[in-house]
Parts: structure tokens; sequence; C-alpha cells
């Protein structure tokens, strides 16, 4: 038990420091190769923030384990707005001033209701991969063709600014090699720790996916957003969060489907996505009530981060 523990522990450590040196790897390549700092952050960004869960779920794809990685990206999405924009509007208030921002929250929504659609029969099918990724592929292309439209946008100077400066090519190729191969090696431990522990307290492997694997796997997310807001970067600190849960929803989502498909708990359907679903509506009304230069204040930063825990008290008393 302890040896799953420290496992755990440490693959989630391993997981948050490999995405970071996989995003600076993947990033410089970008930067190198002349790609807007728009494009960069709208793709490789957010897509690395989301890889933490793309890996873990692949894995526990392998292992024979979709609910897993059904609970991870159904967690890490409740996560995301609950607890790292929760805490963050807590810690300061989060300005909105990109437009671009404002065009992705509907399509989060577009995406979320996909997922639920694909989800509604019960069985996560390689048909439903397939269109996951095609809906990830048409997302990438969206995004790529606002990024590089939207040249003044706010999230143009804080990209930039997020992005290492003096990487050389070899650097950049050498550091995304060592992230790739950290991230692969550490989801093996995160897998294994989560499902020793599930197996010891006798609690789900659906469990264990929406409340400690969620939780680590969104570090990235909360480190990213609560540094973004102290440096005034708060369209960061939200994008990252926007971003993380449709490549969520499209790119990890899809890992079970293609390498495990099969039917998945119930419990998922009926009692998670209704309330990962209520968390994107209440993230779309809180940023789409506000004009331009509002602000995400501290009392709905509580309100968020409140229902999280109430979140995490209801799957205690269900397990």
């Amino acid at each position: 038990m302890l040896l799953a523990i420290g496992a755990l522990i440490a693959g989630i450590a391993l997981l948050v420091w490999g995405a970071d040196r996989f995003v600076d790897g993947a990033a410089s390549v970008a930067k190198n190769l002349r790609v807007p700092p728009m494009v960069i952050g709208l793709t490789i960004v957010s897509l690395g923030t989301s890889l933490p869960e793309m890996i873990v779920a692949a894995m526990a794809a392998l292992d024979g384990n979709r609910d897993l990685g059904i609970g991870n990206v159904l967690g890490s999405n409740i996560a995301n707005i609950g607890l790292v924009l929760g805490v963050t509007a807590l810690i300061i208030p989060l300005a909105v001033q990109s437009m671009t921002l404002r065009r992705e929250m509907p399509v989060l929504m577009l995406v979320t209701f996909l997922a639920f659609a694909l989800l509604a029969d019960g069985v996560l099918s390689q048909i439903d991969g397939i269109i996951l990724i095609i809906g990830l592929v048409l997302m990438m292309g969206w995004i790529t063709r606002i990024g590089m439209k939207d040249r003044h946008d706010p999230m143009v100077e804080e990209f930039t600014e997020s992005i290492p400066e003096g990487m050389s090519m070899k650097s950049s190729i050498l550091w995304f090699i060592v992230g790739l191969v950290v991230l692969i090696i550490s989801s093996r431990m995160v897998v294994w720790g989560a499902v020793e522990i599930a197996h010891f307290f006798g609690v789900s492997d659906l469990i264990i996916g929406l409340t400690i694997v969620a939780i680590g796997t969104s570090l990235p997310e909360l480190v990213a957003s609560v540094a973004g807001a102290v440096k005034g970067e708060a369209d960061l600190a939200i994008g990252n969060v926007i971003g993380s849960n449709m490549f969520n929803l499209l790119a990890v989502l899809a890992m079970p489907a293609l390498i495990y498909p099969g039917a998945f708990a119930q419990e998922a359907l009926m009692r998670d996505f209704p309330i990962m679903l209520a968390f994107t509506i209440a993230l779309l009304v809180v940023s789409l009530g506000f004009k331009v230069g509002g602000k995400i204040n501290r009392f709905e930063g509580g309100l968020l981060l409140s229902g999280f825990v109430g979140y995490l008290y209801l799957l205690y008393l269900q397990s």
C-alpha cells in the first residue's frame, strides 16, 4: 500500500514536470519554425496541459481499465473549473478581455454535448473514438485559423511571454523527447498506484479516476492559471482551462474508445457527466455574462470552489 501511494505521488509529480518540459520543448520548436505565438498557445500549450490526462487514459486503457480513463476526463474537467478557476479567482479576480476566449466558450459547450451524445448509449466504441479525433482535428484547425486572424488579441502578448526564450532547435527537441519519455514512465506509475489504492480501499476505479488521478493531472492547469493570474495574464489562465477541457473531451476521451472500447460504469453518465455539464454551463454563464473588461470575482470563485468540494463530498458519501 505504501509503495502504491509513493508511486502515485511520485508519478503525479513527474507527470507535471514532464508535461512542462514537453510543452516548453514543443513550443520552442514551433517558435523556431516561426509559428505565431497565438497559434502555439491555443494548440501546443492547451494540448500540453491535457497531456497528463491523455497519457494516463491511454495507459489505463492498455491495461484494460477504461473507467479510470473516463473518470479522469470527467473529474479533470470538473476540477479545472471548480478547483483551478475557483482557487485562481480567490487569489486574484480574473479580468476577461480576449474575444478569442468568448468565441471558444460556446465551442466548449458544443464539444461537451457531442461527448454526451456519444456516451448516451452507455458504450464507448471505436466509432465514438474516431468521431472524437475528427472533432479534435476540426477544433485545432478552427482555433489555428482564429489565432492567425486575431493578431491584436490581448492573449498574443501573454502567449508570447509564456514561450521560452533563446532555446535552440537542438535543445528544444531534446526537452521535447525528455518530457515525452517522462510522461510515459510517470503515467504507468500513476495508473498502477491508483488501481492498487482502489483495490485496497474497495472503491471503484471510476472513483479513483474522478478524484485522486483527476486532481493530480489537473495540477499543470492549476499552476499555470495561478501563475498567469498573478502576472496579470487572466486571459491565459482562463484559456488554459477552456482549452484543456476541450482537449480532454476530444483527445483524452478518445484514448479508451480507440484502445479498449466497450461498456463503462453507468455512474459516469448518470452522476458525473451531468455535474461536469453543470460546471461548464456555470463557466459559460459567468464568462459570457461579462462585457469586455469584466471580471470573475472572488465571490464567484468561492462558489465554484464550494461546488467542487461539495462534489467530492457526494463521491465520498456514495463510495
